[in-house]
């Protein structure tokens, strides 16, 4: 059966195993991907979209995670299923900040890290997946927006010099992105 590249393309289950289905999922973004169901219920790509949220005047908008207080970071996610890198970017900005990115300059930085999922949320992916590919993007304003937070995801915002915002991340690739905003860098 064909589909369109921006539709989900799936296959019967290639294999199952006590109450896991197993799919081979063709993405428009990448070649191949493997999704996992379990009670109704579907595990996250490992790939995602890091937006570094700037402004003109060198301020980097961190905000708080709502799962880990005190750990600090630029809007995250995973990619949905038949989103582009950059769809996934707009979103995840659009649901943390309330911001629409499309009406700034987004920029995707074209590098990505890969990283092994903390322990603590590998429950979120398919059994097995250790490892996601990040995606960089960054997002300049003209200067200090109204953030509007999802109250579910993350506990509070502020805005911090490049410097500042870097040191202030938990994550390894948060701060090096970070850090290629800044002066010095």
């Amino acid at each position: 059966m064909s589909m369109p590249s921006s539709l989900l393309q799936a296959t019967l289950p290639i294999s199952s195993c006590s109450d896991f289905f197993y799919f081979d999922v063709t993405l428009p973004t990448f070649s191949s991907a493997f999704f996992a169901w379990r009670d109704g219920l579907m595990f996250k790509i490992p790939v995602s979209v890091l937006v570094v949220i700037h402004n003109l005047a060198g301020e980097v908008l961190l905000l708080e995670r709502a799962d880990a207080p005190g750990f600090w970071q630029s809007v995250t996610g995973s990619q949905d299923s038949g989103e582009t890198l950059e769809e996934t970017a707009v979103r995840e900005v659009m649901e943390e900040t309330g911001l629409d990115a499309r009406r700034f300059d987004l920029q995707d930085w074209h590098y990505q890290n890969q990283y092994e999922i903390f322990a603590r949320w590998r429950h979120r992916y398919a059994p097995g997946i250790t490892h996601n590919t990040e995606h960089v993007f960054g997002l300049r304003l003209p200067g200090r927006e109204q953030v509007r937070l999802a109250p579910r995801e993350h506990l509070q915002y502020r805005w911090l010099s490049c410097e500042a915002a870097a040191e202030a991340c938990f994550s390894w690739s948060n701060a090096d992105a970070i850090r290629r905003l800044c002066p010095s860098a």
